[in-house]
């Protein structure tokens, strides 16, 4: 655990060195705090508060800003060689994985961290649903977990940024809206696995304040396999190499 939070840090320490940890925070607080207030804006007319806005736009911006974030993990570490010295450390391919995956996490923890002061201010002024807040940010942090273990595996396979952005984000649509669309139009079997893939369907359970089980198992399961992925992607390179 300790080298994990060693290459977490170091990790965590190049995000605000190279600015992208500011600019990701900056936008993502600036586009849900527009929108939540937009959406909740008949607040004054019908005494009801809601972070339906929020959810509705991070449930977008998080799907965008993740694979931004994941995408240089390991395809610049392999790009530059400093995968294999890091390698050479007293750390397994299991903990550079676990230890990037953190610090990606924790990064994406801080900034729905900060919208905090959102849901506390419309609680003041209006009736909030707090199962549903607090069930709708639990949400939000199993979807970016599960968003984050994909990024990092299209960038174990890749040297090349750019190419991990595209992957994740074509990978991930699937998720979020084609296996939701395909689920619409097929009925049978077919038409419920579809619906059970669809992580749109999964979140948009836990907004409205229902934890269910199977959709803790869904999102942990894609978080596995997601980091087994990248972990075996990074054990075939090293078999490779040697």
């Amino acid at each position: 655990m300790k080298s994990i939070w060693i290459i977490a840090k170091r990790e965590l320490q190049s995000f605000f060195d190279s600015l992208i940890a500011y600019i990701m925070l900056v936008l993502f607080l600036g586009f849900s705090g527009f929108f939540t207030w937009l959406y909740g804006a008949d607040i004054f007319l019908v005494g009801q508060a809601s972070m339906k806005g929020f959810f509705d736009i991070a449930f977008w911006t998080l799907f965008f800003f993740i694979p931004a974030i994941t995408m240089k993990m390991l395809a610049e570490e392999k790009k530059t060689g400093t995968i294999e010295l890091l390698l050479t450390k007293a750390v397994s391919d299991r903990q550079v994985v676990l230890g990037k995956f953190l610090a990606c996490f924790v990064l994406v923890a801080t900034a729905v961290l900060f919208t905090l002061p959102y849901y506390i201010t419309l609680a003041n002024i209006g009736n909030v649903d707090h199962g549903a807040v607090w069930c709708g940010y639990l949400g939000l942090l199993l979807m970016s977990a599960a968003y984050i273990s994909i990024g990092l595996f299209t960038s174990s396979i890749t040297n090349n940024q750019i190419v991990a952005f595209l992957l994740a984000l074509f990978i991930g649509l699937f998720f979020h809206i084609i296996f939701n669309v395909l689920a619409s139009n097929i009925t049978g079997f077919v038409g419920q696995l579809f619906h059970t893939l669809s992580l749109s369907v999964h979140f948009e359970s836990m907004a409205r304040g229902v934890i269910d089980t199977k959709d803790i198992v869904y999102f942990l399961s894609i978080i596995t396999i997601g980091t087994l992925l990248a972990e075996m992607s990074l054990a075939k390179r090293n078999l490779t190499n040697s």
